[in-house]
């Protein structure tokens, strides 16, 4: 079951989100949603345990391959490694679907790193289509 991430309850989402995005400082998904900034964040709990997450959006801005607006996007998605492979992400994108129907989009949209191969065949394994490949450059100046 999917509730939202509270004060309750932001200390073990933060702990998942550390999980998923362990280049990120240890509270920095802590501290932006304390500001407001992740309004939009829950938590997959069995039998009073949180066995993952799911962080949504909704962006007006343009979003690669998508004709609408606003579009849903999966901002992060996270399964423990030991609770995978039982439906729970599947449940989730059904989740994320029927939230973005009710906050009027007409698309879900989501990315992954070019090469994190078990995440793309997570998302094509669940219904999403490749929009496109971007190679993104930096420049450092000084």
């Amino acid at each position: 079951m999917l509730v939202h991430v509270t004060s309750d309850n932001e200390l073990i989402w933060n702990a998942l989100c550390s999980a998923l995005w362990p280049h990120l400082g240890k509270d920095e998904m802590l501290f932006a949603r304390r500001a407001g900034k992740l309004p939009y964040e829950f938590l997959y709990m069995e039998t009073e345990e949180a066995w993952g997450f799911l962080s949504l959006s909704l962006r007006h801005d343009y979003v690669e391959g998508t004709d609408s607006s606003p579009v849903a996007y999966i901002e992060g998605i996270y399964v423990k490694p030991d609770a995978r492979h039982r439906g729970i992400a599947s449940e989730m994108i059904f989740f994320a679907k029927q939230w973005a129907k009710e906050h009027g989009c007409r698309e879900l949209a989501s990315d992954c790193d070019v090469h994190d191969k078990d995440s793309e065949g997570f998302h094509k394994g669940v219904g999403f289509m490749e929009a496109s490949r971007n190679i993104h450059f930096v420049m450092k100046l000084g």
